[in-house]
């Protein structure tokens, strides 16, 4: 990391279906061994699932999970004079929205199940209705910052 300049943001293109910028970032967190085509079918296929149980339009669902998934708050350490403390810190909007794609796809990845787009549309289903692992992790983030709110004096 360098202390001199500051990195300019690269800007995430759109995917080509659903041309959305949340879509390609969630391809990219999924993708493994540079293996992207493969990411963008299980993605797909995961909408195509979504679109068969609810009949909702798979975009909105995706996008709703996302929002739920989106901790506000979360806590940092900080050494102060020998002690770490855990520093509750508001999240900023993109770091919020990383960190909710990265658990949806950690929690996919460990549900039981056929397929990874089977799993994956049913954790984005599960989080669009405020349920499943992504959601109580997002709780367990809020709750931390909420118990360590004595040691928000110590914010950098």
């Amino acid at each position: 990391m360098s202390r001199r300049t500051v990195i300019q943001k690269r800007p995430v293109p759109p995917d080509p279906t659903y041309n959305s910028r949340l879509v390609s970032m969630m391809v990219r967190r999924l993708m493994r061994s540079g293996k992207k085509s493969i990411a963008y079918g299980i993605i797909y296929d995961a909408f195509k699932i979504i679109q068969e149980r609810t009949g909702a339009e798979p975009l909105e669902t995706f996008e709703k999970a996302v929002r739920n998934a989106t901790p506000l708050v979360e806590v940092k350490a900080r050494r102060v004079g020998g002690a770490t403390y855990q520093v509750p810190m508001e999240v900023r909007t993109d770091r919020g929205t990383a960190l909710a794609l990265r658990w949806l796809v950690q929690f996919s990845r460990s549900r039981t199940g056929r397929t990874m787009a089977g799993k994956l549309a049913n954790e984005l289903m599960d989080a669009a209705n405020e349920t499943g692992s992504t959601i109580r992790k997002r709780e367990e983030t809020h709750r931390m910052a909420e118990a360590n709110k004595a040691f928000a004096h110590y914010r950098y």
